[in-house]
């Protein structure tokens, strides 16, 4: 027991040591790796960066034959530290459990990993480290992980509240799912119900994308085909699946490492911060102005319009 006791604790190449079984394998560290970032689920973790460790074990199959000293033939450490990079870099996370997953995840998908040790720990949240360890073999990696293929690339709408309420819907919608790419549809706060005002910025922001979501649900009722969705998974799921998608944008902007300078209010605006995230080619605008600038190239069509 008192061993057992003291790997829980110890560094995961202690432990990773201490499971190994069969044939050895080598193992390649990282220690003692430290970010700030912002991550966590609690409200008072939002808007503020902390401290994170990150120690890394990767088990490798040993090499045959000489090594040539060349560094094309061995796990490289930036391997490691680029997928700690990338991760921190995608979305933000309120889980340490789930940077760890997708990490050990990331690391995985080299040739050479056959076995990862993950431990994460927060370093400003209480008097010690607060953390995770996770263990994950190449066996374990999920079928639906990142190393499948790409989303298709998706055509964005952006459709005004005239557009929403007009008789030409139905066409539009036809016209544009028989382009035969992925459809995501997105729109603005409805102009019926104004959303409250508060003077607190953070809460108004959060207001606002509420409102936007509220009018994503309006339209989805007016078409069978349309579905809501939040979350990039559920986003790519959808696209994989030619489901016809309705932005719903709180989490994706909240969660967002690159936050989007557009306001909830400037819908276009911030609809085209989203399809910058696609690296898309044009947003359609239906029924609406276009703003002054935009990260991606904007293409509006009248209300009166076919958008093809």
């Amino acid at each position: 027991m008192t061993n057992e006791v003291r790997l829980a604790f110890a560094h995961p190449s202690e432990r990773a040591e201490a499971m190994a079984g069969g044939e050895a394998l080598d193992r390649i560290s990282l220690r003692d790796h430290i970010v700030e970032v912002e991550i966590g689920a609690f409200q008072a973790e939002r808007g503020v960066t902390q401290r994170i460790c990150f120690n890394v074990v990767v088990e490798v199959q040993p090499l045959t034959g000489p090594i040539d000293d060349d560094v094309d033939r061995i796990l490289s450490y930036d391997r490691v530290t680029e997928a700690i990079a990338y991760e921190l870099s995608d979305e933000r996370l309120n889980l340490l459990e789930t940077l760890a997953e997708r990490v050990a995840e990331r690391i995985l998908l080299e040739p050479q990993a056959m076995r990862v040790f993950v431990r994460i720990e927060k370093l400003d949240r209480g008097p010690g480290a607060l953390g995770v360890e996770i263990m994950r073999a190449r066996d374990g990696v999920p079928a639906s992980g990142i190393s499948q293929g790409e989303v298709p690339h998706p055509e964005l709408v952006y459709l005004s509240n005239a557009a929403i309420v007009s008789p030409h819907l139905k066409g539009w919608l036809d016209q544009l799912v028989a382009l035969g790419r992925p459809l995501i549809l997105c729109v603005g706060a409805s102009a019926d119900a104004p959303a409250p005002q508060v003077p607190h910025r953070m809460a108004q922001r959060r207001i606002d994308l509420l409102a936007i979501e509220q009018n994503a649900w309006v339209l989805a009722a007016k078409d069978d085909r349309c579905v809501v969705v939040e979350t990039r998974t559920e986003l790519d799921w959808a696209m994989k699946n030619g489901q016809t998608c309705v932005w719903a944008p709180s989490k994706m902007v909240l969660d967002a490492v690159d936050t989007p300078s557009a306001q909830p209010r400037d819908a276009v605006a911030l609809a085209a911060w989203f399809a910058a995230t696609f690296d898309a080619q044009e947003l359609l605008v239906i029924g609406a102005d276009l703003p002054d600038a935009a990260s991606v190239p904007l293409r509006a069509v009248p209300i009166e319009q076919d958008v093809l």
